[in-house]
């Protein structure tokens, strides 16, 4: 396929994807609209989701396993749908351009991230007789993972981790703590990784495998979530390992070789966050773009003082430059070309136009864009938390900059 017909097929899957939202979804949102309008209702006094909530996520998450939509980017040879990143980009783009931040029922819920939920492109790495033991859980919906790699002193610097994995026969023996996991609090299965060879992982050549473990293994907890950005509970969890015996055969790749099978899918899944910017920079806009129509100032409308217009223009020019960027570097990498500099320069500048074009509506806005109810303050917060995860801007910056001195300077 050319990369239009791509962009074109990606957008009739978006399309059938709204409509079972619109058909299906909304409607929860409505008849549960007490539960889901506060989280002092979605969250319980530990900070994790109250059991409706949480029971209400599982049934959209099957519903949308159910009609295919779950696992559209997961790869083929799992039985997933094989999407690449044109259609990630593109479907994620549509999706939050028209519900938004803020909605329980919706992010990260019909559509899981590469790694956390669904089938994992990681789950490739694993035995096939072990994988055929939860593969249908996972496919369905009904189970759900984590992925276990950043620690309190170890993000950034994977090779700075200290959890554990001692052979014992034929089990491992992971003992550590893991800090910053999406899902951990909810999840059924942990992708986790431990250093194996401690000299390799000194000389930062190696030594660290990765393992699936049940939740439910002994010594496996999750103490706490971690609310960040002033929100009442998260999905973000610690995860402790104290000395949880893992069989061999639950390993995730070859011994030592983890941090290749963590990073596997890594550029599909930030291209996936950079749609997920886009739509939701389109998403603000378009709410500027009403209200400067209506709101008055001076006896004419916002729209027509020059401030607001370039607010307005910057916003546009910054979509436009994140968009041409996302599109060009997820055609490279479906064709299979190197594009190592292009996804970090395409992560780090979606997510901080995200920032800049949230900012520019809030101001638009004036104090009505401070309030609750237009969530145009929790776009903003979701914006600088976009910042961080999968590589923070500087971490990107510091690829490119390596990419180029490399020899790799073409633009």
């Amino acid at each position: 396929m050319t990369n239009t017909e791509l962009q074109e097929e990606a957008l009739v899957v978006a399309d059938s994807l709204i409509r079972f939202i619109d058909r299906e979804v909304l409607p929860l949102e409505r008849e549960h609209k007490e539960l889901l309008a506060s989280e002092r209702t979605i969250y319980g006094a530990d900070g994790r989701f109250t059991a409706p909530v949480v029971a209400l996520r599982r049934q959209v998450r099957m519903r949308s396993a159910e009609l295919g939509f779950y696992n559209l980017f997961a790869p083929e040879e799992l039985g997933g749908g094989g999407l690449g990143a044109q259609a990630a980009l593109a479907i994620q783009e549509a999706v939050n351009a028209r519900y938004g931040p803020a909605r329980t029922l919706i992010q990260n819920v019909i559509l899981p991230s590469s790694f956390t939920n669904g089938l994992s492109p990681v789950l490739r790495h694993l035995d096939p007789a072990v994988l055929a033991l939860y593969r249908d859980g996972l496919a369905r919906g009904e189970q759900t993972m984590c992925f276990g790699l950043s620690e309190p002193d170890a993000g950034s610097d994977v090779f700075a981790m200290k959890t554990r994995a001692v052979r014992d026969g034929d089990h491992w023996e992971v003992t550590g703590t893991k800090q910053w996991i999406t899902n951990a609090p909810y999840a059924d299965l942990a992708m986790v990784f431990a250093v194996t060879d401690e000299a390799l992982a000194r000389e930062r050549k190696g030594g660290i495998s990765g393992f699936l473990v049940p939740t439910s293994t002994p010594g496996f907890s999750v103490p706490s979530v971690i609310p960040t950005m002033g929100h009442l509970g998260a999905e973000i969890g610690i995860v402790t390992l104290d000395k949880v015996r893992v069989p061999d055969s639950h390993r995730l790749g070859e011994v030592g070789k983890g941090l290749a099978v963590a990073l596997g899918g890594v550029s599909v899944g930030r291209l996936s966050m950079a749609g997920t910017c886009i739509g939701l920079a389109r998403w603000a806009l378009d709410q500027a773009l009403e209200y400067a129509k209506v709101r008055k100032t001076f006896g004419r409308p916002i729209a027509d003082h020059q401030a607001i217009q370039f607010m307005l223009a910057e916003s546009a020019m910054d979509i436009y430059a994140a968009k041409c960027m996302a599109q060009n570097c997820a055609a490279r990498v479906d064709a299979g070309e190197p594009a190592i500099k292009e996804v970090s320069m395409t992560k780090a500048f979606a997510t901080e136009m995200l920032n800049r074009v949230m900012d520019r509506c809030i101001q638009i806005h004036g104090a009505m864009g401070l309030t609750n109810e237009l969530r145009l303050e929790a776009g903003f917060r979701l914006a600088r938390t976009m910042r961080i995860p999968d590589g923070t801007a500087e971490i990107q910056r510091r690829t490119v900059a390596g990419r180029l001195l490399a020899g790799d300077s073409e633009i």
